[in-house]
């Protein structure tokens, strides 16, 4: 089968380089990327079987180099209602954490330099010991996620090959973000995954049944994103942590959300475990997200008994998989304001505490401000339930307050998408055919900018 190919002759009518680099102007993109993304489209061209013309090309090019500035990190209004939004970058981090973060990252630090003695010193170890008096425990460490924490416990207790069962229940291999099993997580370690119970009862007996001389431990995992109701039993971290110091196995509780104080202070029905609970219920080793309800940067936190953590810490995997020093500071931060009580001065948990009342006076006021100039839309204040999101309290809404607007010059879909293209992008949703922003993810200070670029859409 014949392919057909561009003509010689049509060769000469693909423009230089530098004649599209001169109509494209100044980027606030790296030159060197620019010209790649050039190069690169003249190449797909010279394969081709056509030319096209010199406009059709730099639109083509313009268009790329949108697609590509916006794929750039950059900060974005979450008006979705979801707090601990994963797509978003989930927990936003408090300031004394991203004060911290700005002068540790801008210079040098004793990550590992003891001051004391002017010796090398121990990373992160005053994180440790906070986290570990936070958590009820004898000591705690980090890594970089709750799935690598995961990782790092089973990899290190398994025995190959004699000892490499982890028992889990049926109904707790759940998925996480990104399409990422618990099951396939474990496996992944060189560990065989032995299921108990059914998908909506699993005993203590069944647990019993199972463990024999290949297991290694019994992992809970906290279905954290997901609920069951109905007919559904599942013994308690109690039952099952007696089970595992009557066989002299090790038992590990996976919280996921990172809960630390109790969820019913925030005004949800829902109680969350924390790891201080799961501890004194007898699991060996707990591990949760920092970056969930804990409300600091990406970790997987470990807490539990000392000569179990000193073995993680001793293991090779651990340097792959620990923190870097803005996370560690980042986390240190938080840790103190956990500590100090200061639960207020936490963005996520903050959020979730906001009144109602405080989202109605905000609304009104922006409604205000958006009626003085934006007479081609219709705007109202709404109802809504906002989620905490980011796997964590499935079952739990909390009432918000909405903006909801129909534009009249063109599409909900087309003005959600132009507030997309924003500087910075606000990004609502789409219900009973109007464009809705939830406030109950909106920072106050950000409300003028959310004035601001639904004004600038108005004047187009």
């Amino acid at each position: 089968m014949h392919h057909r190919r561009l003509k010689s002759s049509a060769r000469w009518q693909i423009p230089a380089v530098s004649k599209i680099l001169d109509v494209l102007g100044q980027s606030d993109l790296p030159r060197r990327i620019v010209v790649d993304l050039v190069r690169r489209r003249l190449s797909q061209i010279r394969a081709g079987i056509d030319v096209p013309g010199f406009e059709s090309i730099v639109t083509d090019l313009r268009g790329s180099l949108d697609q590509l500035r916006a794929s750039r990190l950059q900060p974005v209004i979450n008006a979705t209602g979801i707090v601990i939004h994963t797509n978003f970058g989930r927990a936003p981090l408090a300031t004394e954490a991203v004060r911290a973060v700005n002068e540790i990252g801008s210079g040098y630090s004793n990550l590992e330099y003891n001051l004391p003695t002017g010796e090398r010193g121990q990373r992160g170890s005053y994180i440790e010991n906070a986290l570990a008096l936070l958590c009820g425990a004898e000591a705690a460490t980090m890594v970089n996620n709750c799935a690598a924490a995961l990782v790092l416990i089973v990899h290190h207790f398994i025995e190959h090959p004699n000892k490499s069962e982890v028992i889990i229940s049926r109904g707790e291999l759940v998925q996480i973000g990104g399409g990422f099993r618990i099951g396939d997580i474990i496996e992944a370690t060189g560990a065989k995954v032995r299921e108990v119970g059914a998908t909506n009862k699993t005993t203590v007996d069944d647990y019993a049944r199972d463990i024999g001389p290949a297991t290694a431990m019994i992992l809970k995992v906290h279905r954290s994103n997901f609920f069951m109701s109905g007919f559904v039993e599942s013994p308690s971290s109690e039952e099952i942590g007696a089970l595992a110091r009557k066989k002299r196995i090790l038992f590990v509780e996976d919280l996921g959300s990172g809960a630390i104080i109790a969820t019913e202070e925030f005004g949800i029905r829902d109680h969350e475990p924390t790891p201080a609970e799961v501890l004194k219920s007898g699991a060996d080793l707990v591990c949760f997200s920092g970056d969930k309800l804990f409300g600091a940067a990406q970790a997987g936190i470990i807490a539990g008994k000392r000569r179990f953590i000193a073995a993680l810490k001793r293991e090779a995997l651990f340097r792959a998989l620990r923190c870097d020093k803005l996370c560690l500071v980042a986390l240190q931060a938080t840790v103190d304001l956990q500590l100090n009580q200061r639960t207020a001065d936490i963005p996520t948990l903050a959020l979730l505490q906001t009144s109602e009342n405080e989202l109605r006076a905000r609304a009104a006021a922006i409604c205000d401000e958006l009626s003085k100039m934006c007479s081609g839309l219709q705007i109202a204040i709404g109802r809504s339930t906002a989620k905490a999101g980011g796997g964590t309290l499935p079952k739990s809404t909390m009432s918000s307050v909405t903006i909801e607007i129909i534009p009249s010059n063109c599409s909900v879909v087309a003005f959600a998408a132009r507030l997309r293209n924003s500087a910075p992008p606000v990004i609502g949703y789409i219900a009973n055919d109007r464009f809705k922003l939830d406030l109950r993810t909106v920072f106050p200070q950000q409300d003028d900018l959310v004035v601001k670029a639904i004004r600038a859409e108005c004047t187009k």
